[in-house]
């Protein structure tokens, strides 16, 4: 598979990725980890996962995985995201024996979800305990993970230290994160982009959204990574895979394809209206927070039809015929906020809740 330099590390990194947060039964170690070995097997060498993903197993997954692979031959990334340093190491260490590495090849400051938080990562000492593990070979390189607008990312991008960053990216958002692809290029940083399929809402609407096909292109999933890879300041699109199918159909995505022509990725920028921003990923920060229990991420996935459909009844169809709820249930929205804090791209999830109760489904 064709490999870029990620930034200035003087490190090839494939276009594809695999993502460590998708695994469907994470209980069985051994099942997930022969789709992982099948991932470098088809030649991806860059393995993604974090504390807690996928019940707090993915990591246990990848490190089955890497004790069967040679070692000089992949890359791992993992993640923290404490603002304490002493808790920052612990969680390191943690990662280091379950993936079963002497060093943690790119390492997350992880989830800057409010430009303040990286206030807080300094002085609560976890970016001082970050590069003091990268001083002592514990890190390879320290990178950051963010859900900001392409301008507040770019004034984290400005450390010195930070030398890549993982970002949310495809051809729904793109508008709002360009900014941050352009400063990354021009400072050569890494750039691994997640979400290259919007959280499932681009091959959930692959009708609604042929024209990010070009000529050639087997589907929308296709187009999709392929427009994440296309972007020169783009080193690899992750991917989260649950089976090996998924794995064969990223790389075959990848495999003898150089990038769009700039003609059309102009034609897709042009078509991607107003009326696609501000879709829900999916990307789940928000559940369990609200003291009410209301299903936000399943309510926020409803609205995108309005968006996209631009009709309150794909609203209600949606509720009514996928997750089986009336619309009434945003109602108990008592409107703490809780869930916009959480939220990675700061949607007015509660403007949203209050317009969906006042649907009457027929």
């Amino acid at each position: 598979m064709r490999t870029k330099p990620y930034g200035r590390t003087g490190k090839n990194v494939t276009v594809i990725s695999f993502g460590g947060m998708r695994f469907a039964n994470p209980q069985d170690i051994d099942a997930n980890a022969d789709i992982v070995l099948h991932g470098f097997n088809k030649g991806i060498n860059y393995f993604d996962t974090a504390p807690g993903y996928c019940g707090d197993k993915s990591e246990d997954i990848f490190g089955a995985a890497f004790r069967r692979m040679p070692r000089e031959k992949f890359y791992c990334s993992s993640k923290c995201m404490a603002d304490d340093g002493a808790q920052f190491r612990e969680s390191l260490e943690r990662s280091l024996k379950r993936l079963g590495v002497e060093q943690i090849d790119f390492f997350h400051i992880w989830c800057i979800v409010r430009p303040e938080q990286w206030k807080e990562r300094h002085d609560g000492g976890a970016v001082a305990a970050a590069i003091k593990a990268k001083e002592e070979g514990l890190i390879g390189h320290v990178v950051t993970s963010v859900h900001l607008t392409g301008a507040e990312t770019c004034e984290i991008l400005k450390e010195d230290f930070i030398e890549g960053l993982t970002i949310g990216y495809n051809a729904l958002n793109a508008p709002y994160r360009e900014q941050a692809l352009e400063f990354a290029q021009r400072h050569n940083l890494g750039v691994v982009t997640m979400n290259p399929l919007g959280g499932g809402a681009v091959p959930t609407h692959a009708d609604r959204l042929a024209f990010l096909k070009a000529p050639g292109d087997a589907d929308v999933v296709q187009a999709s990574i392929r427009f994440n890879i296309s972007h020169p300041a783009v080193t690899s699109a992750l991917v989260g895979f649950t089976t090996k199918e998924h794995v064969d159909q990223a790389v075959a995505a990848a495999e003898g394809f150089e990038g769009y022509p700039s003609e059309h990725l102009e034609k897709v920028r042009t078509q991607l209206s107003d009326a696609f921003e501000g879709l829900c990923t999916m990307c789940g920060y928000c559940m369990n927070c609200c003291p009410n229990e209301v299903p936000i991420s399943k309510l926020m996935e409803s609205y995108n039809y309005k968006i996209l459909e631009g009709e309150d009844q794909g609203i209600l169809n949606r509720l009514r015929w996928h997750w089986w709820m009336p619309p009434e249930t945003a109602a108990d929205c008592m409107a703490c906020a809780r869930c916009e804090q959480k939220c990675t791209q700061h949607l007015p999830i509660r403007d949203r809740l209050k317009y969906i109760a006042a649907l009457k489904q027929e």
